[in-house]
């Protein structure tokens, strides 16, 4: 219990919530829209007022990953990681618009802050020709996307690097709506695994997502960073908080292929093209899908009612976060709550339906397992919870936490 207290601290401290207590406390009073229980929020189609249509927006961005890109883009002097940068913005929107089954007719939008004195206009190129050649990968993919503009807007005084955001837009039938609300007790949850390399990807993925990348970033990385690129975080925060661990970019990553720097930069996966195959070919047997992005492996409490979510044979856990919590001596708890810790996606569907699931994503170079199953829920105020059992341990969890 005193791990937790402490790695939660220095969370809070760099100004960080894996919860975001206070933004739901927030958003929970708006108007929920069309669907209360999908994953993003649905409203009437405003844009064309049709009744039988409805419209989704959506955004979210690279977060502190693309500072992680700048270290390297220093360092290195090579400015193509921000392609890689780009793909996290874009992905970050789109996979969440996939748990509401939204796989055609999307438009995104994309907005670079920077600092343009450390953010040269080579890096912003790389950036701006990777946004362009991923979606070009997704509608080769049979994904219909495209891009809509953005906006580059020089902020010096606001940021001393790059932040990367996007935002997509849609207009889709209402009755396309894939709605969590049909997530209920009996069902199968089939997780695809964050790891390896999918048929449509270039190279091997580190699983890492862009989520939890500020304490890794301070965690991981040594005091090199912290004396040369004062730029890249708060001066305000106490030194035993900034770049406090063992490792440079270069080093390699323990039990893995992978160096540090490549594992925290892999660009965070696409599971659109297997949503858009598991929907086209069993979408009666799909209940629900949940982006196991903010909140790790505990995002499904907000979805269902009634039901006790177990997940008991969880993927094992890849070596950059087994990594990430030895340095950092984060618990067990609280690195569920983080990271997605080997599966950053998960399908909930009829038990019949698992195994053609699994054959389908697989035949995508993803693997995938029945990682748990739901259950009513055993509260009596009939709130939703989690059980996450990991050999003998057992971990607890609720939206009261």
């Amino acid at each position: 219990m005193v791990e937790t207290s402490l790695t939660e601290d220095r969370y809070g401290q760099r100004g960080v919530s894996s919860s975001k207590e206070e933004v739901h406390a927030v958003v929970d009073k708006l108007d929920p829209g069309l669907f209360p229980r999908a994953f993003c929020k649905v409203t009437e189609d405003y844009l064309t007022g049709d009744p039988h249509s409805c419209c989704v927006i959506h955004s979210d961005g690279a977060g502190t990953k693309s500072i992680l890109g700048y270290l390297h883009y220093r360092e290195s002097g090579d400015p193509s990681v921000f392609r890689g940068i780009a793909q996290d913005s874009i992905v970050m929107n789109i996979d969440d618009l996939a748990c509401i089954g939204l796989t055609d007719g999307i438009v995104v939008s994309s907005t670079v802050n920077r600092n343009a004195g450390n953010f040269p206009g080579e890096a912003l190129a790389s950036l701006i020709e990777g946004t362009e050649e991923f979606l070009q990968k997704l509608r080769d993919l049979g994904i219909g996307i495209i891009g809509g503009g953005g906006e580059t807007a020089d902020v010096g005084d606001l940021t001393g690097t790059v932040a990367v955001d996007s935002c997509a837009v849609s207009i889709l039938p209402r009755d396309q709506i894939l709605d969590n609300a049909g997530i209920r007790p009996g069902l199968a949850i089939v997780g695809f695994s964050s790891t390896g390399q999918a048929t449509y990807e270039d190279s091997e993925n580190s699983g890492i997502g862009s989520n939890g990348l500020t304490s890794a970033r301070h965690e991981m990385l040594s005091t090199h960073y912290r004396e040369n690129y004062p730029e890249t975080f708060d001066a305000n925060l106490p030194r035993d908080l900034l770049y406090c661990g063992p490792y440079r970019m270069s080093d390699p990553l323990p039990n893995s292929a992978f160096t540090v720097g490549e594992s925290l930069l892999s660009p965070t996966r696409t599971y659109l093209p297997l949503v858009k195959t598991l929907l086209d070919e069993l979408r009666p047997s799909i209940l629900g899908f949940v982006h196991c992005s903010g909140g790790g492996q505990t995002k499904c409490l907000r979805f269902g009612s009634g039901v006790k979510h177990v997940k008991d044979d969880l993927f094992p856990i890849p070596p950059l976060f087994r990594e990430i919590q030895r340095v950092s001596g984060t618990s067990d708890h609280e690195m569920h709550k983080v990271y997605n810790l080997g599966h950053r996606f998960e399908a909930y569907c009829d038990p019949s339906a698992a195994e053609e699931v699994m054959k389908i994503s697989g035949n995508l170079g993803i693997e995938a397992k029945v990682v748990g199953h739901t259950e009513p829920t055993e509260r009596e105020d009939g709130a939703n919870h989690l059980l996450i059992r990991r050999g003998e341990t057992e971990l607890l969890y609720s939206l009261d936490d």
